[in-house]
């Protein structure tokens, strides 16, 4: 895997205040790498310097080899971009603003066409190509957005919130064209939505108040979650009190959570002491007090547990 993007110790300063302070990372090809943080952690300000659009206050960052500092017409070559809230010429059409784009990018003759086309088919764009931008609805203008960030077919893919406005199917469409890209690219998804990482992403990177403060790939999160290991038991209500009485003295378990009720079944999770395998002792001791169960599994832990552990330290810039 050969490294497309490095960035090193990119901060920024906007006066006496730091968005951004000493991030660094490296994106290799075929990786999806989730950038995530709450609103105002600084993650759009790194994306903005990783896109020659914001000039860092110190450090840099290397696209394809090339410094964005010092070549950033050579960068903006190897980068397809898609910014927060996808601005786009609302005057123009897609069929207008695709062409615009494509002269920018030094595309001409049968290249440009099958280069718009490919874009176009992509994003299911057809029936809204001579369509006024302006009056296309939010998730169309994102699609538009993203058909002219993949239109020169970039080596490093920068998206900022790529899925905001989508609807379930056109966010199904488009990770699935996100993971199809990444075969050969380097894939860079800046995010607050933490399902975007289970769905795209095979590593993660999390920043709050302008600092990195976890790497990792998204099992590795999952592990630092507190429901790491924890057994999810779905039975009648009337037998939380006998698994209560079941399962205690166990060693391994920090706690019992019970869950909401549907007015059927309810939900109780057995919390594991320090990510502890504990089902096949959960499972026995239920099969021996006789307790009726209508399902059982094994938490992987929850990203939005991680999240907020990891982030909640002081709040988010």
């Amino acid at each position: 895997m050969s490294t497309m993007l490095e960035i090193q110790g990119l901060t920024k300063q906007f006066g006496q205040f730091t968005a951004v302070e000493d991030v660094s990372f490296s994106v290799g090809s075929g990786e999806v790498l989730g950038f995530l943080g709450p609103n105002g952690s600084g993650k759009s300000t790194t994306m903005k310097m990783v896109t020659g659009f914001l000039s860092p206050t110190s450090g840099t960052a290397l696209v394809c080899g090339n410094d964005v500092t010092r070549d950033p017409i050579t960068v903006k070559r190897h980068i397809g971009y898609l910014p927060e809230g996808a601005p786009l010429y609302e005057d123009m059409s897609p069929a207008g603003l695709f062409g615009f784009v494509a002269n920018v990018r030094g595309l001409s003759g049968a290249a440009r066409r099958l280069a718009i086309d490919h874009a176009v088919t992509k994003l299911q764009l057809d029936e809204v190509y001579n369509q006024q931008i302006g009056t296309l609805s939010k998730g169309f203008k994102r699609r538009v957005g993203l058909a002219q960030a993949i239109l020169h077919d970039p080596d490093v893919l920068i998206l900022d919130e790529p899925t905001d406005g989508l609807d379930p199917n056109q966010k199904h469409q488009v990770r699935e064209l996100i993971a199809e890209m990444s075969a050969d690219k380097a894939i860079v998804i800046s995010t607050h939505v933490l399902e975007e990482v289970d769905a795209v992403c095979s590593r993660a990177i999390v920043i709050a108040r302008g600092k990195k403060i976890a790497d990792g790939t998204p099992t590795d999160l999952e592990r630092r979650s507190g429901y790491y290991n924890s057994v999810s038991v779905h039975l009648h209500p009337e037998h939380i009190e006998g698994l209560r009485g079941a399962l205690s003295g166990m060693n391994d378990i920090s706690g019992i959570e019970v869950g909401n009720s549907d007015g059927v079944l309810a939900q109780v999770t057995v919390m594991s002491r320090e990510g502890a395998t504990i089902v096949e002792a959960v499972n026995t001791r239920i099969r021996e007090n006789g307790i009726s169960v209508e399902q059982l599994y094994v938490e992987r832990g929850r990203l939005d547990d991680v999240f907020r552990q990891i982030t909640s330290d002081g709040g988010a810039r």
